[in-house]
């Protein structure tokens, strides 16, 4: 690992394609320690995908230079008090270096996209198909890393065959500092990954209140993540105060 990675408060707002760009992250700072932006597709094939997501309505990031987008959004919020970072698509690993020295030029982490599960991203080896190529996703994370970036993964939960912890440990030893885990149904899992790993684990999914949050904790959750509720700010207060409850927090609200 380059360096422990921590953010305060332990929430982070996850990334909606199309969504999260850096007038979102700055909307949500008042509650959160970290904004993962994008997802954004970097290589061609992942772009086509997104192209043809968009085509079905679906909201996806396509600016003419993706790097120079990363860029621009980092950019804007040099002045925000959260830690940035960027969540990535893409169907090769030639981009992904390129991609992690934009973010550590701009002290973000890089979040490599293992999660979404789109037909057309998993078409063309991205997203979740990651999931179950875990020599070509370590290569990923290996790419990255040796750019000095802080590198993660962002990962989804009960995909048949994969073994998520056993994946986490490649992932560390790749050079990996954290791991995003979208729990789905099996919110045990974060306790395997935590047991399995020393990587700062980011529990997702169905974060909503105290009990979600004390659940994600208790499993040995190091922060967890907002998703869909991440611009509504009933929602963000009320993950907030949780967060600064379960996480031994001296609450400053």
């Amino acid at each position: 690992m380059t360096e422990p990675v921590s953010f305060t408060p332990p929430l982070a707002l996850a990334s909606l394609s199309g969504e999260a760009d850096a007038d979102w992250a700055r909307a949500g700072a008042d509650y959160a320690g970290a904004a993962f932006l994008g997802g954004i597709a970097i290589d061609a094939d992942s772009r086509a995908a997104a192209r043809d997501l968009v085509a079905r309505d679906r909201s996806e990031f396509l600016p003419d230079d993706p790097l120079a987008f990363i860029d621009r959004q980092l950019a804007a919020l040099e002045d925000v008090p959260l830690q940035p970072a960027f969540n990535v698509r893409s169907a090769t690993v030639e981009p992904i270096a390129d991609a992690a020295r934009v973010c550590r030029d701009r002290d973000a982490f890089l979040e490599i996209n293992a999660h979404c599960r789109q037909d057309e991203l998993c078409a063309v080896g991205c997203g979740e198909t990651l999931l179950r190529d875990g020599d070509r996703l370590a290569e990923y994370v290996t790419q990255a890393a040796e750019t000095g970036a802080i590198v993660g993964v962002k990962v989804r939960a009960e995909i048949p065959g994969v073994d998520l912890p056993a994946l986490a440990r490649d992932l560390e030893r790749s050079g990996a500092d954290f791991v995003h885990v979208d729990a789905m149904d099996s919110e045990s899992v974060i306790a395997d990954v935590v047991d399995a790993t020393d990587l700062f684990v980011i529990a997702n999914n169905g974060v909503r209140d105290d009990a979600t949050v004390r659940e994600y904790a208790d499993y040995g959750a190091d922060a967890v993540s907002v998703g869909r509720p991440s611009d509504n700010p009933v929602v963000l207060e009320r993950v907030r105060a949780a967060v600064d409850r379960q996480f031994g927090l001296k609450a400053d609200r």
